[in-house]
């Protein structure tokens, strides 16, 4: 590899950059609220082993193909392909990647930008200043633009210092920091009336929940949950040294994206029900546990108002850990577009940055000031039909286009005799065949 392109300097530093991308919103808010609304813990062992009959196949594709090419989603889709029709495909499966990657960080950096300013709305409680307070939680457009401008000035200044001293650095400096947060929160969450009840809700299983649904509704949470579709592992996987077992760290990443999401569980059901406990209202109409922002930003802040002058300091941990899960996605999703103009442009790193992402700031911009017609419509097209596709894409360059002796030899490196073990006589197969009609069949759960 070209000492300019860079590359991860640790197992370590690959493990928390990988595992940052894959843990963002989604595991915190949507996870937990997802296992309550379908049968506790038997949700769970499901979504465990779906987790890794899913999601790690796919992921070891995306890391395979990456390391292999070394290069962007493109070139690296092209550089596998085996004739005129396979690199026309790859190509414009890359610029799908790249494009779905960029209209997910246009809504998601709206979303973080949200996290960012409930942050700093303690700090402005704890100095008096009530009208900047006031303007920091609410849902206006200027304070929309105001912190997605913010969140996405920290997202480029990250990306614009390179794979080791931006996107390493920052994710073992931000991974851990999460862990703690986290493991804190859920110390003092559990001391508190009521969060036994919300316990009881999350790990109880019951298997009368059981059904093809409920399998449908946990595949769809395991690919989804590891960032697959859109090659940020792809890059990541193409800044890893020949010497690491790609099998090995691509169980390493699923197993630490599961286990955080599970965890994060043990934060949000009991404080869910700490907060009903307090007088918060945490069903909606339907009868429904609230989620996604409607939980964020309405039922944990109700909960913190009511835990007096502790509740300002819960409030600046719980939000340090949602601006971290949210930065942590961001910059993986950021470097897919940035490593396309690098290699396909020409363009130096910093000025790569500066173009992208003012591109997708500016894809921002337009769905803050129409953001009714475009919010969810952008959500859609992204994650219910962009991402799913480019994930039955990528199989099927992993187990039909890819020459069987290439992926070999490229998962040889770092792991020899790799041929002789149940992975290599299961996994190529496998991702050829029954991972594109899994994802295929959750992507017709949610489009049906």
């Amino acid at each position: 590899m070209s000492a300019p392109r860079g590359q991860f300097s640790s197992n370590f530093g690959f493990l928390m950059a990988a595992a940052g991308s894959a843990v963002g919103l989604g595991n915190i808010w949507g996870f937990p609220t997802n296992v309550a609304a379908n049968g506790g813990a038997a949700f769970v062992m499901v979504y465990l082993i779906l987790a890794f009959l899913l999601a790690y196949p796919v992921l070891m594709a995306e890391l395979a193909i990456g390391r292999y090419a070394r290069r962007n989603m493109v070139q690296a889709l092209r550089s596998i392909s085996t004739g005129p029709v396979s690199r026309g495909v790859g190509t414009l499966a890359g610029f799908g990647g790249i494009l779905v990657a960029s209209l997910i960080l246009s809504f998601y950096a709206i979303v973080a930008g949200w996290m960012v300013s409930h942050l700093a709305d303690p700090f402005a409680t704890l100095i008096g200043a009530s009208d900047t307070a006031s303007w920091l939680t609410s849902d206006s457009t200027s304070r929309n633009f105001a912190f997605t401008a913010i969140f996405s000035g920290l997202t480029m200044l990250i990306i614009a210092s390179g794979v080791e001293k931006g996107i390493e650095r920052w994710s073992t400096l931000l991974m851990p920091a999460l862990i703690i947060l986290l493991l804190l929160l859920i110390v003092y969450v559990l001391t508190q009336p009521g969060a036994m009840t919300g316990l009881d809700a999350y790990l109880r299983p019951d298997f009368s929940e059981l059904s093809p649904q409920l399998l449908l509704s946990a595949m769809g949470q395991a690919f989804f949950s590891l960032s697959l579709g859109v090659g940020t592992m792809l890059i990541y996987g193409s800044y890893l040294s020949k010497e690491e077992s790609l099998p090995r760290l691509g169980a390493l990443v699923t197993l630490i994206d599961v286990g955080i999401a599970f965890t994060a569980g043990l934060l949000i059901l009991p404080a869910m029900y700490v907060a009903q406990e307090a007088g918060t209202q945490i069903f909606s109409e339907s009868g429904d546990l609230i989620a996604g922002p409607g939980l964020i930003l309405q039922v944990l802040p109700a909960l913190f108002d009511n835990m007096g002058p502790s509740g300002l300091f819960v409030a600046i941990a719980f939000f340090a850990l949602m601006v971290i899960a949210s930065l942590t996605s961001s910059i993986s999703m950021l470097e897919v577009p940035v490593a396309f103009s690098i290699e396909s442009l020409g363009l130096k790193r910093k000025p790569a940055t500066l173009l992208t992402g003012a591109i997708i700031f500016a894809i921002s911009t337009l769905i803050i000031f129409n953001f009714d017609a475009l919010f969810g419509l952008v959500i859609s097209i992204s994650t219910e039909y962009g991402q799913p596709l480019l994930g039955v894409a990528l199989c099927i360059f992993a187990g039909w286009i890819w020459r069987r002796d290439q992926l070999l030899m490229e998962l040889q490196e770092g792991h020899p005799g790799i041929e002789k073990t149940l992975f290599w006589k299961v996994w190529p197969w496998y991702v050829r065949i029954v991972c594109p009609l899994l994802i295929l069949a959750a992507f017709a759960q949610t489009v049906l």
